[in-house]
């Protein structure tokens, strides 16, 4: 290139830039021709509408019949007794006696078989006892819950029909890439069936904080309150998420949407079908935490990544396996993991029969392990038990804890004792503010151990009661009025 020089007499600066210009011009005349000689020749108008109108009617077209509108109704009398009186279970759990009142849901769902088999979230009909489905037609029709996982905050409804209904087809989200193409299809606002149009923004999102399985599709497609359970498609019509939720400062779409993964989707609709209540998955028998950054240091590992094993159960598939306290989980079946998260929602996708692969490193070394995929054991027997009577469970459902019953709670395995498995709305065990998932250590002074001995107490009178639960770790006393 020739240089230019401020100290140039104006004529020779002239004829510089001349000489550089008519270089530059053949230069690039040169270049045009041996890259594409025909480009400039092949431009020409569109010969048609079809040519400059993008459309996603066919699609929308396609699928529209399968979204529908859900409605969730319940009807509850709280009934009044002495506990609610004293001042210590309103100081710590809140809340008090009051009359009959209707809670009421609204949402989207997505029919996924011809038979009427709805998917929708579990945070629209949580706590719902009747449940109502709307089709994109108007017609509305009672539906039966068959399955609630709120786990995956997903669930499963039946429309009661003998008139085949029209389906979506579910595709593999393994095959979502970042910057796809998607359709959301919902009722945001309950305006009515709408869609809206975005990209994959990015996938395997954890630490979302929605449910135990943090693996989602992130979507800047406009997703708004009443959009929850709907339908995210891809451009062949294929169901590829649920819409479930959106990360907002003021309630409304700010372009940051999250869906479950429709291969999560399969697995409950799969249970479903098979006549159970809740999801069975494949039991790993382990606990695993994320990697630091130190420990990622201190194993040899080139970036903070990966599931960390900290306890292993005996007996269990990660001990048969031969996985060990400080094992590294990197991968399961050649996909990487990021942490934990990732790790349970790859694993629970794999189901429940044959066997799995997980990349480990463990004192720096990297090996592959295989894993038997299996439930869990039933040992020892739930005995679920619904309490009843003038005491503080009244309305509560108790088991014995197992490895089955730990994981369809998500509760560490290595815990022992009686679980509140469920409360019943408006009983005095859901006024007082009992959850499920609360673990009774002692009634009265007594160990609970089993739901046998949590009977017998129960069974004598007593003006107070002192109950000692563990809730997520956390060691609550209290004592109730008789």
């Amino acid at each position: 290139m020739v240089g230019l020089r401020r100290d140039w007499p104006r004529s020779a600066l002239l004829q510089s830039l001349k000489a550089v210009l008519v270089a530059g011009a053949l230069a690039l005349s040169c270049a045009t021709a041996h890259v594409s000689p025909a480009t400039a020749q092949d431009r020409q108008a569109p010969q048609s509408k079809a040519e400059v109108t993008l459309s996603f009617a066919p699609v929308v077209r396609k699928i529209a019949g399968s979204v529908v509108n859900v409605y969730g109704s319940r009807r509850e009398t709280r009934a009044r007794n002495a506990l609610f009186d004293d001042p210590v279970f309103r100081e710590f759990f809140g809340g008090g006696p009051s009359q009959e009142r209707v809670q009421q849901s609204v949402g989207s769902g997505v029919i996924v078989s011809p038979e009427g088999i709805v998917v929708t979230n579990h945070h629209v009909i949580e706590g719902m006892t009747e449940v109502k489905v709307a089709l994109a037609d108007k017609r509305e029709f009672e539906a039966d819950i068959v399955l609630r996982d709120p786990r995956t905050d997903l669930a499963v409804l039946r429309i009661k029909t003998s008139e085949k209904l029209a389906s979506i087809e579910i595709g593999d989200s393994d095959q979502l890439e970042v910057g796809d193409i998607v359709l959301a299809v919902g009722n945001p606002f309950g305006v009515g069936q709408t869609v809206t149009q975005g990209i994959v923004s990015a996938l395997a999102r954890t630490q979302v904080g929605i449910s135990d399985y943090q693996f989602f599709i992130q979507t800047d497609a406009a997703i708004n309150p009443g959009n929850s359970g709907g339908a995210l498609v891809d451009m062949q019509g294929r169901l590829v998420g649920i819409n479930t939720a959106i990360f907002s400062r003021s309630g409304g779409n700010q372009g940051i949407g999250f869906a479950i993964p429709a291969n999560m989707l399969k697995l409950v609709v799969q249970s479903a079908r098979n006549g159970v209540n809740t999801v069975v998955r494949p039991w790993f028998g382990a606990r695993l935490q994320a990697v630091g950054t130190d420990v990622a240091e201190g194993l040899g590992l080139s970036r903070p990544a990966g599931a960390l094993v900290v306890s292993v159960v005996g007996k269990g598939p990660a001990a048969e396996a031969g996985i060990r306290r400080g094992d590294v989980i990197t991968a399961v079946d050649g996909i990487e993991i990021d942490d934990p998260d990732a790790f349970g929602y790859r694993y629970a996708t794999k189901g429940t029969s044959g066997k799995v692969n997980l990349s480990i490193v463990r004192g720096g070394n990297k090996m592959t392990v295989s894993v038997s995929l299996q439930t869990a054991p039933e040992t020892p027997a739930r005995d679920l038990v619904k309490l009843r009577g003038n005491t503080p469970f009244s309305g509560a459902s108790i088991a014995n804890i197992s490895p089955r019953v730990a994981e369809e709670i998500s509760l560490t395995t290595d815990l022992t004792g009686v679980v509140v498995t469920d409360v019943e709305p408006g009983t005095i065990a859901y006024q007082l503010g009992f959850q499920k998932g609360d673990i009774i250590l002692s009634v009265n002074n007594e160990t609970v151990e089993t739901t046998k001995d949590m009977e017998r107490v129960l069974r004598g009178r007593s003006a107070y009661w002192r109950v000692s639960i563990n809730r997520g770790g956390q060691v609550i006393n209290t004592v109730f009025g008789g």
